[in-house]
């Protein structure tokens, strides 16, 4: 493990996040823990060198993820989309963008987040997008509305995109306070309520060349880095919340050592779940391109397996309102519709059905 994730600042900030369950309340925005992994160094971790960041590998930022998520799931989620929302930064050829944007954000004087779904999973059977792009002079106009957004009401900036007529679409950075942006209201969710995540309205939100990413081309999301629907980012916040919750089960399997029995193999798939993470990083894994898909099918089980197992250890206690268990189920129902593809969603479908086993790994 890197030694940062063994640093003083890191573990204080581990066990900050575990001492109390984030609030659930749509209305509770979690900012006392994001100022804490701002002082744990944490907002630093993806961003390169150059521009203040720490620049660690893909393999040390899914790890960092793994332990976070094994403390709060909520504030590894907003993190996810704050740092999705750096990746496209990052991966841009626009360095006037990278050089304004980047700093404030490392230093965390400014949040960012993403508005993407709509360009990979949310909304694609509609006939026409969700956001519309406009050639505008040298720039563009956005117009739409972007289904689902982490945190907008408190961020400063939106990564975002839409599709011009021809198919092509745009991916560009959008300033919240400007003049055509709306954030709605947050939506109230099976649980995770406190990310603050709902729909953004654009109305003629003018783009001009030194705000846009990526594009316009065809299949945007494809440009670059970031993660999208489906990526191992998703399978080891999966993985992490799994292990939070193996983790918080022990004084129950060490009272009722009957429980082994039902614990252990999903303590070990955790681990051989993340094993296999870390090969499809480094591209060693058997199953090659198809990695991540099946991967993301495993951990999707492992962690709805995992939750209702600790409810049912917990009998009656756990099935009542407010109980971390009860709570770790409603949780766990989040991987099926957070960034999960079709093929994923079709697999897990099927385990549900009984109608065919998952894949194996």
């Amino acid at each position: 493990m890197n030694d940062l994730f063994q640093s003083a600042a890191v573990q204080t900030l581990l066990r900050f996040l575990r001492s109390s369950p984030c609030s659930e309340a749509v209305s509770d925005w979690p900012g006392d823990r994001l100022t804490a992994l701002q002082e744990a160094g944490v907002l630093r971790w993806n961003v390169p060198k150059e521009f203040g960041g720490l620049g660690l590998s893909e393999t040390e930022m899914l790890e960092g993820y793994r332990l976070l998520a094994s403390s709060c799931l909520t504030t590894t989620f907003i993190l996810t989309q704050r740092n999705g929302a750096c990746a496209r930064i990052i991966s841009s050829p626009n360095q006037t963008a990278q050089q304004t944007l980047l700093p404030p954000l490392v230093r965390g004087e400014q949040f960012a987040t993403v508005g993407i779904s709509h360009l990979t999973t949310s909304r694609r059977h509609l006939a026409s997008p969700p956001v519309r792009v406009d050639a505008d002079g040298d720039g563009f106009r956005l117009n739409g509305t972007i289904p689902w957004t982490t945190g907008a009401t408190q961020a400063d900036l939106l990564i975002t995109g839409g599709e011009l007529t021809d198919g092509r679409q745009l991916l560009a950075a959008v300033r919240v306070n400007q003049p055509g942006v709306r954030v709605r209201d947050p939506v109230e969710l099976m649980a995770l309520s406190a990310s603050q995540t709902g729909s953004v309205e654009l109305t003629d939100v003018p783009v001009g060349p030194d705000d846009v990413l990526h594009g316009p081309v065809e299949a945007v999301m494809r440009q670059g880095a970031g993660g999208g629907a489906g990526s191992l980012g998703t399978s080891v916040l999966a993985v992490g919340a799994a292990e939070g919750m193996l983790r918080q089960l022990e004084p129950e399997t060490r009272a009722r050592p009957d429980l082994n029995e039902f614990v252990l193999p999903l303590q070990q798939t955790a681990e051989r779940i993340a094993d296999q993470i870390h090969q499809a990083v480094s591209g060693q894994h058997s199953e090659g391109a198809k990695a991540a898909e099946i991967i993301r099918q495993q951990a999707n089980s492992l962690v709805l397996r995992t939750a209702q197992t600790w409810l049912a250890a917990t009998k009656g206690a756990g099935y009542v309102s407010g109980h971390p268990a009860e709570r770790a189920v409603r949780e766990s129902m989040f991987f099926l519709v957070w960034s999960c593809p079709q093929p994923v969603l079709t697999a897990n479908l099927r385990e549900l059905a009984c109608s065919g086993a998952t894949g194996e790994l």
